[in-house]
């Protein structure tokens, strides 16, 4: 099998999942739904993507603000049981009313997660947080001490994030992940840090790789080599064959012939097909890792299910997309161009993971 292209037997299967696919965008059925409550951030990491910082000079939204969308513009529409709301930023914990927008929304019938670095959860917090219907967090946690307080620049940022973590896995009832940035540093030393993850009782791992958005657009010390990339996925394939946890490549973009191997589905980017976000600005958009600007409205002066329903056609139809390397790639009609954040602002294509298989 020549690089990165799937077999024969694969290319049925993603023919038959690019099927199911289609008829999911059709019908668009709102799955997740992102609120950035702030770009504050505790840390200053070297790979965010939203360029977060302790005064961001971007003000967090009121809650009251996101209540009033769910309550005249979302719930009206859908199942709150059916439609998982994620807390994100910046770091959501620096919001000193998150216990209280957490039981807003499970008032009104809505599961609720979060994801954290981990730096202020503390027991009393936890307690807070799952008091207040906290039913799902993810964790970041880079690798050992040396590489991950590299990328979160903090010397206290390992310890504090093995700690949460050794809370998290002790809750039972609470769903959870490890999430990991893997850095070229990182890729020889996977198995060892597996180890340490298995020891602690990790049972849910996901690992990502850098794509040059935000303030990692110049940091060439966070970028994987083709091998290198080469070397995770064949150590996620292993480990999921190994059975002891429960790994996954995020979704991040079309794998070739890793796709079904390295992930529990074929690729999709669900952005505007099941998942939405409402940025700290009122943006209305798709998942949070899109930082480009694919903004379809803003719910300080848009009806916010007249957006999803109406205005997500650029994630919809991804015809746009195949320009450039695209153009003539026989893989498109089943990656779609990759993820939504891997394009800019005017639509070209930062990084094509299959082009580096």
């Amino acid at each position: 099998m020549a690089g990165g292209r799937p077999g024969l037997r694969k290319r049925i299967g993603l023919g038959l999942f690019a099927d199911l696919y289609a008829d999911k965008v059709r019908q668009h059925r709102l799955r997740t739904l992102f609120w950035e409550c702030t770009l504050r951030c505790n840390l200053a990491c070297r790979h965010c993507g939203s360029d977060c910082r302790v005064d961001p000079g971007v003000k967090d939204m009121p809650l009251e603000d996101f209540l009033r969308v769910l309550d005249e513009q979302v719930t009206p529409h859908v199942d709150p049981r059916s439609v998982l709301l994620i807390f994100s930023g910046g770091e959501v914990l620096v919001r000193p009313d998150l216990e209280v927008a957490g039981a807003e929304v499970t008032r009104r019938g809505y599961p609720w997660g979060m994801v954290t670095n981990g730096m202020a959860l503390d027991d009393a917090r936890l307690r807070s947080l799952m008091d207040a219907g906290l039913r799902s967090v993810s964790v970041s946690f880079d690798g050992f001490e040396q590489e991950h307080n590299y990328i979160r620049r903090n010397p206290r940022s390992f310890d504090r994030a093995l700690e949460a973590i050794r809370r998290i896995v002790r809750q039972p009832g609470l769903a959870y992940d490890v999430i990991t940035c893997v850095t070229g540093q990182m890729v020889p030393r996977l198995e060892e840090f597996k180890e340490l993850l298995i020891a602690e009782g990790v049972g849910w791992w996901r690992l990502f790789t850098i794509f040059p958005v935000g303030r990692a657009r110049n940091d060439e010390s966070l970028r994987l080599t083709d091998g290198q990339f080469r070397e995770v996925l064949e150590f996620i394939r292993r480990t999921r064959r190994e059975g002891r946890i429960d790994v996954s490549y995020a979704c991040e973009g079309f794998l070739g012939r890793y796709e079904g191997e390295v992930r529990d589905d074929f690729y999709q980017c669900a952005a505007g097909v099941s998942v939405a976000s409402i940025r700290v600005d009122g943006a209305i958009s798709g998942c949070t890792s899109i930082r480009s600007n694919f903004h379809q409205g803003n719910i300080y002066r848009d009806d916010f299910w007249e957006v999803w329903q109406n205005r997500f056609q650029p994630f919809r139809d991804r015809s746009w997309a195949r320009t450039g390397a695209c153009a003539t790639c026989d893989m498109f009609r089943y990656c779609q161009g990759g993820g939504m954040h891997l394009h800019d602002d005017d639509g070209a294509l930062l990084y094509c993971h299959y082009h580096r298989l």
